[in-house]
Parts: structure tokens; sequence; C-alpha cells
């Protein structure tokens, strides 16, 4: 057995072949330099446009290479429990973002402030992880 991967999608940009089997591999464990995206489907409890969200940290993380978990969740409720093993996370709802890190509640904000203080605090996170030059 060699060491290659081969994901064949139905699409006109093979680089996208490329970035699911690097995420293959990363949730296999096989992948362990690049930051992991926990997201959750959304359910009737869902109170904030969550997509946005999840698309800005998907396009931040893209170009960190530390091994860090971030959770973009949909509701207080159940949120910071699925997501408890994520570095950090975010879920928010009623004008407010909420921040955990390890499933613990560490920061409320107003929801407009939500993106720009994760992006922030995942930027600290990475620095920690970072491997010395």
């Amino acid at each position: 057995i060699g060491d290659t991967i081969r994901v064949s999608l139905a699409t006109s940009d093979p680089r996208e072949e490329v970035r699911v089997a690097h995420e293959i591999l990363k949730t296999l464990a096989f992948r362990k330099e690049s930051p992991t995206l926990i997201a959750c489907p959304t359910c009737g409890r869902l109170e904030y446009d969550m997509v946005p969200t999840v698309k800005a940290v998907e396009a931040y993380i893209a170009k960190l290479k530390v091994p860090i978990t971030v959770a973009v969740m949909g509701c207080v409720v159940n949120g910071p429990a699925e997501a408890r093993h994520a570095d950090i996370g975010v879920t928010g709802g009623r004008g407010k973002g909420v921040i955990f890190k390890k499933g613990s509640l560490y920061k409320t904000v107003p929801q407009e402030e939500l993106l720009p203080v994760l992006l922030a605090e995942i930027d600290a996170i990475a620095a920690e992880h970072a491997l010395p030059a």
C-alpha cells in the first residue's frame, strides 16, 4: 500500500478534490498540521445566521498550519457541550455571541463583534500552538 489518496468529485475544480482528500486524512488523524472546523447541522433552536460565520471562519483558518479545532455551533443549549473538545467555539442568538473554550463559557460579546473577537482568539490560540522557527 502506498501513501497516495485519490478522491473523485463531480467538480470542474480539481483543487476541491485535494481539499476533500486533506479533510479525510485530517478526520482519520493521519494529517495533524492543519485546523479542524466543526459546525452543527442546525435545528429549530438556531437563533442567528450561522452560515456566514462558518464560511468566514473556514476561509480564515485555511491559511493556518496548526492543529487546532474551532467550532461554530447553532445554539447555546447544546453547542458548547457538543463541541467541548474544540479549542475554541462560538454560538449566538438574541443579539449576543457566546465564545467558549473546551466547552466552558469564556466570553459573551454583542453579536456584531462575534466574528472579529473569534478570529482574534483563533490567532492567539494558533500562536500558542505554533512550532518555534
